[in-house]
């Protein structure tokens, strides 16, 4: 049995999870079609504030300018010991995405019904990565379908484990 030195015992303890920040609507409102990675370009607070795990992207989405991407209504909490730095709450925050990302999410934003959302807000290898998808929107009836399927299916799951036991 191999034990730890106190040392690295302490540096475990000390290293809070990485949180992800994920847009729980985002699956049920649209159905996804085609998903990205993306950077985004942050102040120092705003990267502290994410990395414990206060934003919110609820009301979160994508536009294209002038071939730049923005994520626009991302909503980063302040942070709470950063009082002279602090940043705006709701600001446009600009993706890092290569050109032909950003045209092939212009040309298919364009298209009728479409949107570019983003579902999650994550850390890759110390940097902050946004994963933004081309989506379109549900009608009410594919989300009463969708919710009846997945009841079906506990129902049949439930009677097969009685059965078993």
């Amino acid at each position: 049995m191999v034990k730890l030195s106190t040392k690295a015992n302490k540096k475990a303890e000390l290293k809070p999870a990485l949180k992800q920040i994920q847009n729980r609507r985002a699956r049920f409102d649209y159905s996804i079609l085609k998903t990205f990675e993306a950077g985004i370009a942050l102040v120092g607070s705003e990267v502290k504030s994410i990395y414990l795990g206060r934003g919110h992207l609820a009301d979160a989405f994508c536009r294209i300018s002038a071939n730049e991407a923005f994520l626009e209504n991302f909503d980063v909490e302040p942070y709470e010991h950063s009082h002279v730095f602090a940043h705006d709450r709701r600001r446009s925050r600009k993706l890092l995405l290569h050109r032909k990302e950003i045209e092939a999410l212009e040309s298919q934003g364009i298209e009728k019904g479409l949107s570019i959302i983003p579902l999650r807000v994550y850390f890759s290898h110390g940097k902050v990565k946004v994963e933004i998808a081309i989506a379109r929107g549900k009608k009410l009836y594919d989300k009463r379908d969708k919710i009846a399927e997945e009841d079906a299916n506990r129902s049949l799951q439930r009677e097969l484990s009685d059965r078993e036991s």
